[in-house]
């Protein structure tokens, strides 16, 4: 049990850093898991909806390769992304079992913190970085994206133990929590932050306010937010040309047809609403999306119309397109009942509220379920988290007489 703890932690470690490292790391992790699991008990957890969804969604995937016509290699290519599901039956049953889960979580806690001075020696000289061609400022591997929601998830989990420890008179440990969280923020204000991570940031602080800080207390800190809002907007170029970027990338695409950011977007939404209503009860079938764009493109190359991709950047879009009615209502109550498993007070629930929560909003904008890094930071967020869950609430069933033998 040791053994696969310390696996799991060690690949938490290296989510920040490797693809490669979580892809093995995790392969690894699998193996030593059987030598462990008890199979009566672990077939009998498979029945919950908590793991019987990801289960659904994977095989709703496999199945949908019969009715695609998409050559066989986009299909198994297009099915790769959500096999990364079939963990998190094991991931939550072994973390019912273990008492280390909190181990990974600050194995990456500490992971992200060190990467944020790495972050800033980059951005002093970018000839540090590994990024071979089109390397992101202040990025040292993977991107900006990546990075920023490694931030921000760190940020808003600190936000509950720096609370509570406030709360204890414990200010020394709560001003060092602080200082950690603040160095997230101040790299991403100063050094590079994707547009996702400044949606999804203040709707996850905004959920923090109302769950666990008096009405008071909200209205101060909404007041001081505001003010460090516009401070650091006024020191900070990186931050103004970022949210600047938003309506220019907009108004160039519908001026121009120019293929911006926003703009490509918007003409990715757009078609695959229409794909949509060509199959909306179980969609074209899987891998079958670039396809579709490659038949939908119109006019130059350079122009937003005659943009192909086989992702349209949204999840439910994503699934929607491949699987119709039927994969939209299983993604949507895998979300629910991960969600629901964390409402509940103290870290760990908390912890695993975020994960969710991130993966939701971040995924109007992106498939994060379904790309790799994001997909993994779901995966190991709600398996360790909820398997701590169901931990605590069996080991209190057990103490008030109500848990089963």
């Amino acid at each position: 049990m040791l053994n696969v703890d310390l696996i799991a932690v060690a690949v938490a470690v290296l989510l920040p850093w490797s693809t490669s490292g979580v892809g093995i790391g995790m392969a690894i992790w699998f193996l030593a898991h059987l030598a462990v699991v008890e199979w009566r008990p672990f077939l009998r957890s498979l029945l919950r909806p908590i793991c019987m969804l990801p289960i659904a969604l994977v095989a709703l995937a496999a199945i949908g390769t019969l009715w695609s016509d998409a050559p066989w290699n986009a299909r198994s290519y297009a099915l790769s992304p959500t096999t990364k599901l079939l963990f998190l039956p094991f991931l939550l049953y072994h973390f019912e079992r273990s008492t280390r889960g909190m181990w990974v979580f600050v194995g990456f806690l500490v992971s992200c913190a060190l990467l944020v001075p790495v972050s800033w020696l980059v951005l002093l000289e970018p000839s540090f970085t590994l990024k071979l061609e089109d390397a992101e400022r202040g990025i040292f591997v993977k991107n900006y994206i990546d990075q920023s929601q490694e931030f921000v998830l760190c940020t808003v989990v600190l936000a509950f133990p720096i609370i509570t420890l406030l709360r204890e008179g414990k200010i020394r440990q709560a001003l060092l929590l602080t200082a950690v969280a603040a160095s997230f923020i101040l790299n991403m204000a100063f050094v590079i932050v994707s547009r996702t991570a400044l949606v999804t940031l203040p709707i996850m602080l905004a959920v923090f306010a109302m769950m666990h800080l008096r009405w008071r207390t909200n209205v101060l800190l909404l007041i001081a937010a505001v003010a460090l809002g516009a401070l650091t907007w006024t020191l900070s170029p990186q931050l103004q040309t970022t949210i600047d970027r938003f309506s220019r990338e907009y108004h160039t695409y519908k001026e121009s047809n120019q293929p911006t950011s926003v703009g490509l977007r918007l003409e990715f939404w757009e078609k695959s609403l229409r794909f949509f209503a060509e199959a909306p009860v179980i969609g074209h079938g899987t891998g079958s999306t670039r396809r579709l764009f490659e038949a939908a493109a119109t006019g130059p190359a350079a122009l937003a119309q005659a943009w192909v991709i086989g992702n349209p950047h949204n999840q439910t879009l994503n699934v929607a397109v491949q699987w119709g009615v039927v994969g939209v209502v299983i993604l949507y109550a895998m979300w629910f009942f991960h969600f629901s498993m964390f409402r509940g007070e103290g870290l760990v629930a908390w912890i695993g509220l975020m994960v969710v929560l991130q993966n939701v909003f971040s995924s109007l904008f992106n498939s994060h379920l379904f790309d790799f890094h994001e997909g993994w930071m779901y995966v190991l967020g709600v398996g360790v988290a909820g398997g701590m869950v169901l931990r605590a609430r069996f080991g209190a069933a057990e103490s008030s007489g109500t848990g089963l033998a």
